[in-house]
Order: structure tokens, then C-alpha cells, then sequence
């Protein structure tokens, strides 16, 4: 199988490529009940969950809005809700 040009990007690249204007939904982080298991930050797969001085945030520049993180929270620490456009 031959991989076209803009098939894949180079590695390390992602920085260059914000996705957040894919989004129709937003994870809204619940510090309050979260219980710091990073399970969130591990499974975004655009890295756009990080711990920030003990608080997770998301980085909603890079964020598509896949739901991965509500969905794996095993405590409902992350509430998806609809962007207005």
C-alpha cells in the first residue's frame, strides 16, 4: 500500500496542526470531583489535557471534541456540552 503526500504528518509536527475549530462539543473539566488519575491526559489523542499546578485544563486550540476523556473518566469529572458556533 503507498501512502500518499498529506497522508501522514511528521512526527513532532502537531504543534503546527490546531484541530479546535473541528469541535461542535467542549469537555468541561470538573476539578471539584476529579480524583487525579490522569486518565484523561493519558487517552486525548491530541494531547490537549494537561495538569496545570494540580487542575487539569484543555487546551480547546488543540481539543477536537471526540469525547475520549469524558468517556473513560471513571468518576463523570468531565461533562461534554455543545459549542455555540
Amino acid at each position: 500500500m503507498k501512502i500518499t503526500l498529506g497522508g501522514v504528518v511528521r512526527g513532532g509536527a502537531s504543534l503546527a496542526y490546531k484541530t479546535g475549530t473541528w469541535r461542535d462539543q467542549k469537555p468541561i473539566i470538573d476539578n471539584e470531583l476529579c480524583k487525579r488519575c490522569n486518565v484523561c491526559e493519558e487517552v486525548c489523542p491530541d494531547n490537549a489535557i494537561h495538569d496545570v499546578n494540580g487542575a487539569y485544563i484543555v487546551d480547546y486550540d488543540y481539543c477536537k471534541g471526540c469525547g475520549l476523556c469524558a468517556y473513560e473518566c471513571h468518576v463523570n469529572a468531565i461533562e461534554m456540552i455543545f459549542e455555540a458556533k
